[in-house]
């Protein structure tokens, strides 16, 4: 039995997490960015990032954390990027950042990356502060 204990212990720690998506809200604004928001915070998910997709679609994009600079080498689509410091105040934004390019903001805690034109839609400026909430899902 305590075999089993430790055994199960041990694939517990190994098992993947549950991939959380959430809504990002310009709280300043009152707009929203985008409703399905991945989050990339292990080195894992993060050296991944969006590589291997072909496109984002409305509504779709990723959260770096912690991340201060990105690259678009490989990637097959362009994308928006929005630098936030650590309480979610909008550092940097880059529109339509297309592949093989490099984007940084050295006062940056996380950055996420969104389909284009989202940021000009949502109207998001630097300085405006943004929430990240979890997305409740009907089938969750």
């Amino acid at each position: 039995m305590a075999l089993l204990k430790w055994i199960s212990g041990i694939l517990a720690s190994h098992a993947e997490k549950p991939e959380i998506h959430l809504i990002v809200r310009n709280i300043t604004r009152n707009t929203e960015l985008a409703q399905c928001i991945e989050v990339a915070d292990t080195g894992k998910t993060r050296r991944k990032g969006l590589l291997g997709r072909k496109q984002l679609s409305a509504g779709e994009g990723l959260w770096i954390i912690p991340c201060a600079a990105i690259h678009t080498f490989r990637m097959q689509f362009s994308i928006d990027l929005v630098y936030l410091s650590r309480d979610k105040r909008v550092r940097k934004i880059r529109h339509e950042v297309p592949p093989w390019r490099i984007s940084f903001c050295l006062l940056a805690h996380s950055v996420l990356e969104l389909e284009t034109g989202s940021v000009r839609k949502s109207g998001t400026c630097r300085g405006d502060r943004l929430e990240l909430a979890r997305a409740h899902h009907k089938n969750s």
